[in-house]
């Protein structure tokens, strides 16, 4: 892989973090609840959306 095509995809990457962290901060807590989500599991589950999940 070209140094180019791992700067586009690591972007792309960070573009479905962000994203992730977005909609599930706009949530309230009480979706969350509803489904099983905590506060402080949004930004590992923005990581595991964007790189998949932790080994």
């Amino acid at each position: 892989m070209t140094a180019i095509q791992r700067m586009q995809e690591n972007r792309a990457r960070r573009a479905v973090y962000r994203q992730t962290v977005r909609e599930l901060n706009a949530l309230t807590t009480r979706d969350l609840d509803d489904l099983g989500i905590s506060r402080s599991m949004i930004t590992r589950l923005a990581h595991e959306a964007a790189w998949g999940s932790a080994r």
